[in-house]
């Protein structure tokens, strides 16, 4: 399970929690622009818009979980089990399996419009990486800095919707979880009025009250919900470095603690990272389970016009400042 969110101050984010009971030693992987993408079905891509995010390298391929390009462009995959489903080979059709999709789309294109047009000529196949990894059930958020979209490759065919609020978390589908929204419009950030009945006096009795009804478990649609109502109230200044702040701040309200979401067999799914890309200055940001601590890695520190992957581990272990 996971959440995806776009932030905006003077300054645009983009990034995500990933809530998994296992990790493959992810790392913040920088692709230059020359390093050749390799695709199944279609011809390799050698020079393409440098891109930075959480990767799994293997077999010197990076299978992003999220990233962003130089351009702003950013897309992050989420887990969409139930609703998934993919084709085999078509004519006539830009044939990309799953893994491919991010390095595919932010690859060439350097804003929400171009990566429509793109997708108008897709084909998402159901072709493995290799026998150890299987088939990811996933849907996308893709953003850049005025829009963002979901797209979601289900039975009934490709489907790419406007998401206006710029929050994506896992099933039900997207236009299921946004009707969802409906039933929680009289959660307020404010302080509640009585509509139960002009016969009774009712009376707040503590702040936070207008926030009774908003649901706080870790289901996927509940999560999105908790996100949308946090995202959307929220309030920070413009300039400095508080909307990074306030975007980890905001991934916090949905992030699982362990011992939460129990998974049988003593495993337990937690937030594993999260992260928040700065981009506008190509700068990613994460935290993780055990190191709360913000890190930060700038593509633009690297040869963004090499051709080898720069991949940096992540600092797991807490990192601590004794003030005194």
């Amino acid at each position: 399970m996971c959440t995806a969110l776009t932030y905006s101050t003077d300054v645009h984010y983009f990034g995500r929690n990933l809530d998994l009971e296992y990790s493959y030693n992810e790392t913040v992987t920088i692709t230059p622009r020359n390093y050749p993408f390799v695709f199944r079905r279609t011809d390799t891509i050698k020079n393409h818009y440098a891109m930075i995010g959480m990767a799994y390298v293997t077999d010197g391929y990076p299978l992003y979980y999220d990233a962003t390009n130089e351009m702003g462009l950013s897309m992050a995959s989420l887990n969409f089990p139930e609703y998934a489903h993919y084709n085999s080979y078509q004519d006539g059709k830009d044939n990309i399996s799953t893994f491919e999709l991010i390095p595919w789309i932010i690859g060439q294109c350097k804003n929400v419009e171009e990566a429509k047009k793109l997708l108008a000529c897709i084909n998402i196949t159901d072709d493995v990486f290799n026998d150890m990894l299987p088939l990811g059930t996933l849907h996308w958020i893709i953003a850049d800095r005025n829009s963002a979209i979901t797209v979601e490759a289900m039975k009934d065919g490709l489907k790419i919707f406007d998401n206006t609020i710029g929050i994506l978390t896992n099933s039900p589908p997207f236009e299921v979880q946004m009707f969802n929204l409906n039933n929680y419009m009289s959660v307020t950030a404010g302080i509640p009025v009585n509509v139960f009945s002009d016969k009774i006096d009712l009376k707040t009795y503590s702040r936070g009250m207008g926030g009774i009804g908003l649901p706080g478990d870790f289901s996927s649609m509940s999560r999105f919900i908790r996100a949308t109502f946090v995202k959307l109230n929220s309030v920070c200044n413009k300039t400095g470095t508080q909307g990074l702040s306030q975007f980890f701040h905001i991934l916090n309200a949905v992030a699982h603690p362990r011992g939460c979401v129990c998974m049988g067999n003593n495993k337990y799914e937690v937030t594993v990272y999260s992260s928040c890309c700065d981009v506008d200055n190509g700068i990613y940001y994460y935290t993780t389970y055990d190191n709360s601590q913000i890190t930060g890695v700038s593509m633009h520190n690297e040869q963004l016009d090499a051709s080898e992957l720069v991949s940096y581990p992540l600092i797991t272990g807490q990192q601590i400042r004794i003030q005194n």
